[in-house]
């Protein structure tokens, strides 16, 4: 067993995609089974009392591998040292609110994360931004901290690299987990690209490409992308409360491959810092690629055929990524 433990922020810790994350981390289901863990929480000052109660049942949970826990509303206490960021709390949307008003709140919080991520964290730090717009919450967040590699910076389409494997295995009636490389290209939102065009499914033992085993063209260029690109919509209409415990696992999915390595032969999809060389996206972004992940570095994986039905889609959530930025950086001043 490390000796160490490895020092892990959650923020909007009292939340519920929080409440659904933090066991799984403290058991050892993400960075390993024999890695001690130093938890720290933190959200706005009037959920500290709700916090409490989350510290008390991760106490009461029994953890051998949890060493310490730490609740604070303080960002120099939760981002001293820190060896992973997990940045979950944001402004959420609210009724009337429009997309420019939820960027300005946010701006003003990742901005503030970030320089505590340059000021106290370790230059090795992780970072994993879950609030959304996830992608330029990140941007902004990497721009904050100069002193931290914009490669050490990711935000979550993992959850949409899961519902889009989700929809192909249910058409095929196999199991999710036959099914790999989907691609989820571009921003965390309704314009986001589900690409099936790589994706194989496993089929009584061979791998068939998915339009050979879904045998439904329309489908895959239709109902499915929608169905992905709305989601989230569609859970919230229905729970009345946005994606927690998928959003929980995808977290989890995505943090545990970024420690321990993608499987030979497949990719997953993460949002990562754009520097203009891959696919004709420009830099400058965080974009959502397909990447190959070894020794806690991603790498694009690069070289696959884009048709002219891709890039257009691709071209458009690019655009809106583009638009999202120019604003957040007209409310930073810079």
């Amino acid at each position: 067993m490390s000796t160490l433990a490895l020092r892990v922020l959650v923020t909007g810790a009292a939340g519920q995609i929080a409440y659904s994350l933090l066991y799984s981390i403290a058991k050892g289901d993400v960075f390993g089974k024999d890695q001690p863990i130093a938890l720290l929480l933190l959200d706005i000052t009037p959920m500290m009392p709700v916090l409490e109660g989350v510290v008390m049942e991760m106490q009461d949970c029994a953890l051998p591998l949890l060493k310490e826990i730490i609740a604070t509303d303080k960002e120099e206490v939760a981002f001293k040292d820190l060896d992973v960021a997990i940045l979950v709390g944001s402004m959420p949307r609210r009724d009337g609110m429009e997309r420019k008003d939820l960027l300005k709140a946010n701006v003003a919080i990742f901005k503030s994360q970030g320089a505590a991520l340059d000021k106290y964290a370790k230059k090795t730090v992780k970072v994993l931004v879950v609030g959304n717009p996830a992608n330029t919450n990140c941007l902004i967040a990497a721009k904050s901290a100069p002193s931290i590699p914009k490669q050490n910076f990711s935000c979550l389409t993992r959850l949409d690299h899961n519902r889009a494997r989700s929809q192909v295995a249910m058409k095929c009636g196999v199991p999710a987990t036959q099914v790999k490389n989907v691609i989820i290209w571009g921003n965390h939102s309704s314009t986001q690209y589900p690409d099936v065009h790589h994706c194989v499914v496993n089929m009584s033992g061979s791998e068939v490409p998915c339009f050979d085993a879904v045998k439904d063209d329309a489908w895959l260029k239709g109902d499915f992308i929608t169905t992905v690109q709305q989601r989230g919509a569609a859970v919230i209409k229905a729970r009345k409360l946005s994606s927690a415990m998928s959003a929980a696992k995808a977290i989890c999915d995505h943090m545990r491959e970024l420690w321990s390595g993608t499987p030979q032969g497949e990719f997953t999809s993460m949002g990562i810092y754009s520097t203009g060389n891959s696919y004709g996206v420009p830099d400058d972004l965080v974009y959502s690629f397909p990447v190959h992940i070894k020794d806690k570095t991603w790498n694009i994986v690069d070289g696959l055929a884009i048709n002219d039905f891709s890039r257009a889609k691709m071209e458009a959530t690019a655009k809106e990524l583009m638009e999202e930025r120019d604003t957040a950086v007209e409310f930073l001043g810079v």
